[in-house]
């Protein structure tokens, strides 16, 4: 099989991943205003906890992995409820705090899992892989792009088919407006929030069999989470979606052609992005 042919594979599956983790930040920060420095770590939290639940625990993956998801989430709603709404409309509070909270939950990773890395096996019903078109797709990796575009589908339809999804875009579009329409906008935050780091928690043990789990995990990943969301638009979940992928393809690619320049070939997309269209690809000029 040609090196192009397994890159692009890789690239499409890592995409998946990235799309679990920036979804979720894009809605955080399409609806709070505030960028949530802690969506590595979450993503990270979850592949550990998912881990030790899969591996320690010898629960059925899936069902570590939506364990994992709760949990993440849980602690998501903690923070916005005891941190983030206490410091509301101080963004630069905001932003520190969320940065610290990332430090914590790294030495507290690492303080609980010490520092080896955690190679979780892939589950046995998934395992092993397909030959087509002169190509060898293995079966997780195709699980993970199903899975990435079944996440993106419940969500287009929670988004764009439920009140709770009208709602969440009128907080979106205009928080102010949503108030006096007698939305509770304080209590989309808290939905909202733990919708992310649920995403992001589950996407951690999604992509621990084929990153691991280690420390660093979350610094490696927020800031690709931090392109997408730039460069497909806040609070757009077609720009998470266009954007993981493009993402997923540019640095793979990058890291194997460029690996001098993997960084500026990443960041690249996002530098022109924000000179000719602010907003994003798929973003809106805000009101």
């Amino acid at each position: 099989m040609s090196l192009w042919g397994i890159l692009a594979i890789n690239s499409v599956a890592f995409g998946g991943l990235l799309f679990l983790l920036s979804a979720g930040f894009s809605l955080i920060f399409g609806l709070m205003r505030i960028p949530n420095l802690t969506h590595g770590s979450m993503f990270m939290l979850g592949g550990y906890v998912g881990a030790s639940l899969y591996m320690t625990w010898h629960l059925p993956f899936w069902l570590a992995a939506l364990g994992s998801a709760a949990v993440v989430a849980a602690f998501g709603g903690v923070i916005e409820r005891l941190l983030l709404r206490r410091l509301s409309g101080s963004i630069l509070a905001q932003v520190l705090v969320t940065l610290g909270i990332s430090f914590i939950v790294a030495d507290f990773c690492l303080l609980t899992w010490t520092g080896d890395p955690i190679s979780v096996t892939t589950p046995p019903a998934l395992a092993g892989g397909v030959r087509a078109f002169g190509l060898f797709f293995t079966i997780y990796r195709i699980a993970i792009i199903l899975v990435a575009c079944a996440v993106a589908a419940l969500l287009w339809v929670l988004l764009d088919k439920t009140r709770l999804g009208a709602m969440i875009r009128a907080g979106v579009d205009d928080p102010e407006m949503a108030r006096v329409v007698g939305i509770r906008v304080s209590r989309l935050f808290t939905i909202v929030f733990c919708l992310g780091a649920a995403l992001a928690g589950f996407g951690g043990i999604m992509g621990a069999p084929v990153l691991t789990v280690y420390p660093g995990l979350d610094t490696d990943m927020l800031p690709l989470a931090l392109v997408i969301v730039i460069l497909g638009g806040a609070g757009s979940l077609l720009g998470s979606l266009v954007g993981s992928f493009l993402i997923g393809f540019v640095y793979n690619f990058g890291q194997a052609m460029f690996p001098e320049l993997a960084y500026f070939v990443l960041f690249l997309p996002m530098v022109l992005v924000l000179a000719l269209r602010p907003q994003g690809l798929f973003g809106r000029h805000a009101s």
